[in-house]
């Protein structure tokens, strides 16, 4: 692990574990990526000319469709089309969530909530609102009641979160490592992309198998690499705007790490999340032909968004902006 100061350049740069060499899972991708890509683009502007052109950049940067075939691979069109626009709703709550406060995150949750609720019928034309009925409108025509079920129950779990992210901010805690293990499991906004592989698959799995521990060790194994990753690759930009729900930040708070060794600590906890999965997927119970065959097709899912997630964290400039081939070559990142 390497750490450096620039002096001439008044920078600090850090070496990257290469997660991506130690994934024990092939990177997939679904055929009708570029198809999905141009529409998703059509779909977040819808006609709105209105939109700064930062935003219009940040969406080349982000790929959203790169995304969703890299971890919806088998889904068939329609579906991947919605895993798409999904990707890109949200990133848009994402950034919308980093500047928002206790009371503006309930409203927004409210919102979203209601949209979900009655996706036919809820009385708001507002932007957010608009792309939420028209996700759950897409959801429901092909999944179970069950699936979408857990989809807005999710999102109920990712909203408290950020309601807790955002009193952590306004009153400057650094959660415990602990602590913070347990709230960045719904921060990260996993949940809900792991209802959508039953969607993009058209599974049905009774609530007792989901329910089931090494169903949901599998579920939280996959969580921890997607949202730990996700920590070491954008703690350049989180620092420099003194962001610190970030596992590398807390860390070093709490175990009193540098920074090299903080992100040392987190690519170990990718690592063992990784090992986690592989373990515990041998462990799974048999619940019948058809039941097991839905469920080996949603522990594949949990796969193939440990091995897409980490692909398109350098493939797009969500995380290393236009460096990001040669981050990618090189694993070294420049703190801005």
């Amino acid at each position: 692990m390497g750490f450096m100061f620039n002096f001439a350049m008044n920078n600090v740069l850090i070496t990257l574990p290469d997660l991506e060499s130690h994934c024990p899972f092939p990177h997939r991708t679904n055929r009708y990526r570029k198809l999905a890509s141009a529409r998703t683009k059509r779909w977040f502007f819808n006609g709105d000319n209105t939109l700064h052109h930062k935003q219009w950049e940040s969406f080349k940067g982000l790929n959203p469709a790169l995304l969703a075939a890299a971890c919806y691979p088998e889904a068939g069109y329609p579906q991947l089309q919605l895993c798409s626009d999904f990707m890109l709703y949200l990133f848009f709550l994402d950034n919308l969530s980093d500047e928002l406060g206790k009371g503006d995150t309930v409203a927004v949750a409210n919102l979203v909530l209601n949209c979900f609720y009655h996706a036919y019928t809820f009385p708001s034309n507002t932007r957010i609102a608009v792309m939420s009925k028209d996700i759950g409108r897409r959801i429901q025509q092909t999944s179970t009641p069950g699936v979408y079920r857990r989809f807005v129950e999710t999102f109920d779990l990712l909203f408290q979160s950020v309601r807790d992210q955002a009193i952590h901010r306004e009153s400057g805690i650094i959660p415990t490592v602990e602590e913070y293990m347990r709230l960045r499991r719904d921060t990260a906004a996993c949940k809900p992309c792991w209802a959508v592989i039953e969607y993009a698959n058209n599974l049905d799995i009774p609530d007792h198998v989901m329910n089931n521990p090494v169903v949901r060790g599998l579920e939280n194994a996959a969580n921890d690499l997607v949202a730990w990753s996700n920590d070491i690759f954008s703690y350049s930009v989180e620092q420099s705007k003194g962001d610190t729900h970030n596992m590398v930040a807390v860390v070093m708070h709490h175990n009193g790490l540098d920074l090299p060794a903080a992100v040392e600590f987190v690519g170990d906890l990718c690592k063992d999340a990784m090992a986690r999965f592989t373990s515990q997927k041998k462990e799974l119970p048999t619940w019948g032909t058809e039941i097991d065959r839905d469920v080996s097709k949603y522990v594949q899912g949990l796969a193939d968004w440990i091995s897409g997630i980490l692909y398109w964290s350098f493939e797009t400039e969500r995380y290393f902006g236009k460096a990001v081939k040669t981050v990618k070559a090189t694993k070294v990142v420049r703190l801005s």
